[in-house]
This record gives structure tokens, sequence and C-alpha cells, in this order.
């Protein structure tokens, strides 16, 4: 009978242990999702787009301004998100603009700046003129060599380079009937 104690103490034993080896598993796993989670949102290309300096401000406050044009499907924008969020926190004597080339009311600096991969990068300097670009992944040594120069009002040790990039096709705006004009019929023109 003292064995069948001793064994079934064992048994008890070893559950308790299982259960808590279990559960600091589940509670390791939950927090690092959790900082893992915290980590990217931080960088991804929504946050860093809507905590951007707007167009208006950057080409009139006097700082040198760096414009990536980008898209949420860009794999290679998503790639440089992190490393363009922390230089972003480097240089607060920078603007950083994120112009989204899905959204049609960007069309005329796309086209002003010849936008037909993404990322593209346009380096303007303290009074709004562009006077380099980039195009497509460039490593954070690259990018923080052309912000240095950018800051120092030097010519840009990188420009013109060209890194893996998507292809981008300006988007259209569709004109809106009215529904006066006596040939719509209350339907879009094409």
């Amino acid at each position: 009978m003292s064995e069948n104690v001793s064994h079934s103490s064992e048994a008890k034993g070893s559950r308790l242990r299982n259960v808590l080896v279990a559960l600091g598993a589940i509670a390791t796993a939950v927090a690092l999702f959790f900082s893992l989670q915290t980590e990217t949102s931080s960088f991804s290309l929504d946050t860093q787009a809507e905590n951007s300096t707007p167009l208006e401000i950057a080409t009139s406050n006097g700082k040198p301004t760096l414009l990536e044009f980008y898209a949420n499907w860009c794999t290679s924008c998503q790639a440089m998100a992190k490393d363009l969020g922390e230089l972003k926190q480097e240089y607060d004597n920078v603007n950083f603009v994120m112009l989204n080339v899905d959204n049609s009311k960007w069309l005329p600096e796309m086209l002003r700046y010849r936008v037909d991969g993404i990322p593209h990068f346009v380096f303007l300097d303290r009074e709004g003129e562009a006077i380099a670009q980039t195009i497509g992944e460039q490593p954070r040594s690259v990018l923080q060599a052309n912000l240095d120069a950018l800051v120092a009002s030097r010519s840009l040790p990188y420009s013109r380079t060209t890194g893996q990039s998507s292809q981008v096709e300006a988007p259209t705006a569709q004109p809106k009937a009215s529904p006066d004009e006596p040939r719509s019929h209350g339907s879009p023109v094409n």
C-alpha cells in the first residue's frame, strides 16, 4: 500500500510540474508575441505614414526633407520600414514625408518626380528643391550617408542609386459625370 501512495504522489508531482512548465511556456509565448507586436507596429508603414510630416509643412519649414513614395503592398518598402523608422528618430532635423502611390491625391508629385518604381526617395534641400533621387531598397548605411550630406548641405554620395523595387503605375483620377449631364444617364464617364 505504501508503494501505491508513493507512486500516486510521484504522479501528482509529475503532473504539477508539467502544468507549471506548460503555464510558463504559455506566459513566455504571450509576452514574446506582445513585444514583437509593439516593435513591428511602431515601424509599420501605416504608423510611419500617420506620423510623417505633411508635405505642405515639409516644403515650407526650412528643414531638409526625405520624401518616400511607397505602397503597403511593396515588399521593399516593408523591408525598409524599420530602418527608416529608426533613422527618423535619429534625424529630428529632417522632415520625413511619406506619400502612398495608391492615393491619387499624390499623382501630381508622382508625375513631377517621375515615380515608376517604389520605394522612390526624393531628397529636398532646405528650400524644398529636389537635389537627388534614389529608387528601390537601399541599405541603411546608404540612407544614413545621404541624410548626413543632406543635413550638411553637401552633395549626396549615393544619389541616383537603384536597388530592388516594385513597379508602380500612377493612379488615374476618374472624372465624375454630373447627374445633370444629358448623356451621363447617372453613370460615371469612362
